[in-house]
């Protein structure tokens, strides 16, 4: 068993692991800033669930804070970090840059400093999907160049992966990046489009549907998500030594670094998802149509042999059968019928 420290503790993925990582036995100190870009009051009720858990303890910490993350590694001493903390959102990047340098490159940045002066096994850190940017090649492969972000969110992301690698060569630190497809399920965040859809059908509200409907997402259930985060604690990169410099593959060093996508592997309609709410809520929805947003891409869709490779595990969950958890979930939570 081990302390593990987990940034983001309550955010929609931080919530689930640490529940995870907590009935496995583990001892995790969770730490977050409870910023306000979405609903503060569910981040509150998230970490009420995790309170009374005997081997969980909470501190709230904005990971720019520098002097206060470098006490807690020093007082902690954590085996495994989980660094789950950041700003989100593709659109709210375009109107709110220094949101993401802060928090996704600054506080970052502390966690890698804090990471190098403490004896860390591993450094698993969350990356997205969104760093394929304008590529078009699908399935979407870890051995993929990703060198063209089209928002502010990707690159900050793209910026982690590389800081990651540069830590992990000079201080031969264990990085492992997670690039997480289009993450949905109970507790989610309502910021996201399947949740907002939600939230319009049961007020009786339009949906906006960009791209005309046109757009597919490799949506992956959130417990799909924690399986793989649970076998990967433990699976910690020692380098490729086969690694070659004249063809290099970037998901994979000398140092001990490794990156993974995790997602479905099966691209979903969008007009399919909404399809899947209107029949799990009873409800059918006003749409409107409008064109595609600054930063969108048209699909995304994991290639995740890696990930089978490494741990024997790939997420499979139906869209049809998570979103009708999560339904079950909101219906409950909101109290609506």
């Amino acid at each position: 068993m081990k302390r593990i420290l987990v940034t983001g503790a309550a955010g929609f993925i931080g919530f689930h692991y640490v529940q995870a990582l907590c009935a496995a036995g583990h001892e995790v100190l969770g730490v977050d800033n409870l910023n306000d870009y979405y609903d503060v009051e569910l981040k509150k009720d998230r970490l009420d669930v995790l309170a009374p858990l005997g081997n969980f303890n909470f501190r709230k910490v904005d990971l720019t804070d520098r002097d206060t993350i470098n006490i807690i590694f020093s007082d902690w001493q954590p085996d495994v970090v989980i660094n789950l903390a950041a700003q989100a959102g593709v659109r709210y990047s375009i109107e709110n840059p220094y949101a993401y340098i802060d928090s996704n490159i600054i506080g970052f940045t502390n966690i890698l400093e804090a990471c190098r002066h403490n004896t860390i096994e591993h450094l698993i850190y969350a990356s997205s999907s969104s760093v394929y940017g304008a590529n078009e090649k699908v399935p979407f492969s870890t051995q993929d160049r990703v060198d063209h972000p089209i928002s502010l969110y990707a690159a900050t992301k793209k910026s982690n992966e590389m800081l990651a690698h540069s830590y992990s060569h000079l201080y031969r630190l264990p990085v492992t990046g997670l690039r997480f497809f289009t993450v949905y399920g109970p507790w989610g965040r309502p910021d996201m489009a399947y949740y907002k859809f939600a939230k319009a059908l049961y007020e009786g509200q339009p949906i906006d549907v960009y791209n005309d409907g046109d757009m597919m997402r490799d949506f992956t259930y959130i417990d799909d998500i924690v399986e793989a985060m649970v076998r990967l604690v433990n699976r910690i990169p020692q380098g490729n030594k086969a690694w070659d410099g004249e063809n290099p593959d970037p998901a994979s060093s000398r140092a001990p670094y490794r990156l993974y996508n995790i997602g479905n592997n099966n691209p979903e309609k969008l007009m399919d998802m909404i399809s899947y709410l209107e029949e799990a809520t009873g409800k059918e929805a006003a749409k409107n149509f409008m064109p595609m947003q600054p930063g969108d891409v048209y699909a995304t869709y994991a290639d995740v042999d890696d990930l089978m490779a490494e741990i024997d595990f790939k997420p499979s969950t139906p869209l049809r059968q998570g979103l009708g958890k999560f339904v079950s979930w909101y219906k409950d939570y909101y109290d609506v019928e």
